[in-house]
C-alpha cells in the first residue's frame, strides 16, 4: 500500500504548464524553429496530435530513403529537355544494396562512365551533378528551382557550367570518379539530405575543387539545409557561387577554404580558372 501511494501523482502535477501561456506567444515561439518545442503533453505522454505528427513524419521520412526517383515523373519532362538531362548509376545495383553498402555509391559502374565521357564534355569551369543520396523527395522539391538558379548566377560570375546529369544510388564521394572523367575547376552535387522528422525535403550542394581518388570530405565544402524553412533557393545559389569563386582563387578546396559572403560576384580571370 507505501508503495502505491509513493507511485501516485501529488494534486496538480498532472496539468499542463502549457495552459498557462499564452497562445500568441507559443506561436511566435513554435514559428522561430522548425524544432518540436512547447507541444503540451497529456499526463507524462504526448497529445494525440503530436504523436499523429511524429508518426506522420517519421513515414515521410522512410519513403524518402526508400523512393526511387524518376527524373521524368519528378523533375518534369520539360525539365528533362531542357537541361539534356541523363541517368547514370553507381555500383549499387538497388536500394538495399545502396542502403548497405556505402562504398558502392562511390563508384560510378562502367556504363556510366563512358556514358559521361560521351555526353559531357571536359575541362568545363564547374560540372553539375544531380545525385538522388537519401532523399528522392529533397531532389523532386528543390532541384527544378535551384538548379536554373545556380547556372543564372554562375552566368553572372563569367563561369561555364557543364549541362547536368543524374546519378542513381549516389553518395558524395562520386564526384571524385567525376572529377577523373571530366576535368572541371569545380564540380557541384546536389544531393537528396539524410531526411529528418523536421523534414524529408532537405537537399545539400557539395562542392570540391578538382577532385580526384582518394579524396575525401576535408576537400570538400557543402552549403546544407536548403529547403523551404530553412536556406532559401536564392540565397543557396548565391552562397554556392561565392564559394567556387573562393575555391577557383584559392586553388584549392574543403578545410582550406572558408565561406566569407559579399553582396557582389568578384569576377575571375580567365587564368585563374585554368591554372587551377
Amino acid at each position: 500500500m507505501d508503495d502505491q501511494k509513493a507511485i501516485q501523482p501529488q494534486a496538480g502535477t498532472d496539468r499542463d504548464p502549457l495552459r498557462s501561456i499564452p497562445g500568441d506567444a507559443l506561436r511566435r515561439a513554435r514559428e522561430r524553429t522548425p524544432a518540436r518545442i512547447l507541444t503540451g503533453r497529456a499526463g507524462g505522454s504526448y497529445t494525440t496530435s503530436t504523436w499523429l505528427e511524429l508518426r506522420r513524419d517519421h513515414a515521410s521520412a522512410r519513403d524518402a530513403v526508400r523512393t526511387e526517383l524518376d527524373p521524368t515523373r519528378d523533375l518534369g519532362r520539360e525539365f528533362v529537355d531542357r537541361w539534356d538531362l541523363f541517368e547514370v548509376a553507381t555500383l549499387a545495383a538497388s536500394k538495399d544494396e545502396y542502403l548497405l553498402r556505402p562504398d558502392l555509391g562511390r563508384t560510378l559502374s562502367d556504363a556510366a562512365r563512358a556514358e559521361i565521357l560521351a555526353r559531357r564534355s571536359a575541362g568545363v569551369d564547374v560540372q553539375v551533378v544531380i545525385g538522388d543520396g537519401l532523399s528522392a523527395a529533397a531532389v523532386a522539391a528543390q532541384v527544378p528551382a535551384l538548379l536554373p538558379a545556380l547556372a543564372e548566377q554562375l552566368n553572372q560570375a563569367g563561369l561555364t557550367m557543364g549541362r547536368p546529369f543524374f546519378v542513381r544510388h549516389c553518395r558524395v564521394g562520386v564526384m571524385n570518379d567525376v572529377g577523373e572523367l571530366l576535368k572541371p575547376a569545380v564540380i557541384a552535387l546536389l544531393i537528396g539530405e539524410r531526411p529528418g522528422l523536421a523534414t524529408a525535403e532537405s537537399l545539400s550542394v557539395y562542392m570540391a575543387h578538382r577532385p580526384r581518388a582518394g579524396d575525401d570530405d576535408s576537400r570538400r565544402n557543402l552549403i546544407s539545409n536548403i529547403h523551404a524553412r530553412g536556406v532559401p533557393i536564392d540565397q543557396a545559389a548565391r552562397r554556392v557561387v561565392h564559394l567556387i569563386l573562393q575555391m577557383i582563387d584559392r586553388q584549392a578546396s574543403g578545410v582550406s577554404v572558408k565561406e566569407t559572403w559579399t553582396d557582389e560576384l568578384p569576377a575571375p580571370s580567365r587564368q585563374s580558372i585554368e591554372t587551377s
